[in-house]
């Protein structure tokens, strides 16, 4: 998150939502469980969605809803999140764009309902729209199925074992109701929805007052003039950094490294772990097709030093 001149600063807070909300018909902002995709075709599949350093599946992170307004085939656009969470490793991380436009072979050109189905509300999609099976496991495109019942779908060997000793060992021989007998899963991060707030526009140059006041109240003892010299030597990323915290500060309970704290994986060293997540995307949205592109992710450890 960064604070800018040209708009509003969003925040974003993880609140519990009922299963419907989170659906893709809905373009949900979430955190955990299974991705609420986009576009219903062209996923990335499991070898974009392995990790580069171990090469085990990824697990659903999180997505972010952000349309462009200006831009008629950007009127639909989400970023997913993944990561591994597989220690020591816990350090494999990818980001996907997709973006569709308002009229498009997925969804009402209407605004979703409020009241949703039952069927909605209750049952985990793993066919889509376009034909493509999703892990029974992650919700990632499944191309490898169960040799015995042919009907369940997996990304990886890893997931079909880890479905089969969870129960499809049991399941797999009553294939008629093979689709209501699908847990949820320890690879799944707890789910929340992903509350959008917009903070008032907040300049550098108050920023700036406010670290000055926020280092001041914690040098009492120091002069003005060793604070102005601390000042011209503070590095351009130190600033960055301060006016970050100064930012947080003003809503302590949005969505940044606490949330490591919703997911119950804030255990360290056995867990992922980070400070921040920087998500850096092409500047003008470039459309190529229904597909999704992979952007660039960059992780920051942080460390609070007195």
């Amino acid at each position: 998150m960064a604070c800018a001149a040209a708009g509003p600063v969003e925040l974003g807070f993880a609140e519990e939502a009922p299963a419907w909300r989170l659906r893709s018909e809905q373009f949900p902002s979430k955190v955990g469980g299974r991705p609420a995709w986009l576009a219903q075709g062209g996923l990335p599949g499991p070898a974009e969605l392995a990790c580069g350093l171990c090469g085990r599946p990824l697990a659903f992170l999180l997505q972010l809803y952000a349309p462009v307004s200006p831009r008629a085939d950007a009127f639909h656009r989400a970023l997913f999140v993944f990561c591994c969470r597989e220690p020591p490793c816990c350090a494999g991380l990818r980001v996907f764009r997709n973006q569709l436009p308002r009229k498009n072979d997925f969804y009402s050109y209407e605004p979703p309902s409020e009241n949703p189905s039952p069927e909605s509300a209750e049952s985990v999609c793993l066919q889509l729209k376009s034909g493509a099976h999703l892990c029974r496991v992650c919700g990632c495109l499944g191309p490898k199925t169960c040799s015995r019942c042919h009907q369940a779908h997996y990304c990886s060997k890893e997931h079909q074992a880890l479905d089969w000793k969870l129960g499809h060992k049991q399941a797999c021989a009553r294939s008629d109701n093979l689709y209501d007998t699908i847990p949820d899963h320890s690879f799944l991060f707890p789910e929340f929805e992903i509350v959008i707030e917009t903070e008032d526009e907040c300049t550098p140059e108050v920023l700036e007052k406010e670290v000055k006041s926020e280092l001041i109240g914690s040098m009492d003892e120091a002069l003005e003039e060793e604070l102005d010299s601390l000042a011209k030597h503070e590095s351009r990323e130190d600033k960055i950094f301060q006016k970050f915290k100064t930012q947080i500060a003003l809503e302590p309970e949005q969505v940044m490294p606490q949330l490591l704290n919703y997911l119950k994986a804030d255990s360290l060293g056995r867990s992922v772990d980070w400070g921040v997540l920087a998500v850096f995307t092409c500047a003008d949205s470039c459309h190529l097709g229904t597909g999704y592109t992979e952007e660039f992710v960059w992780k920051q450890d942080v460390t609070d030093a007195a």
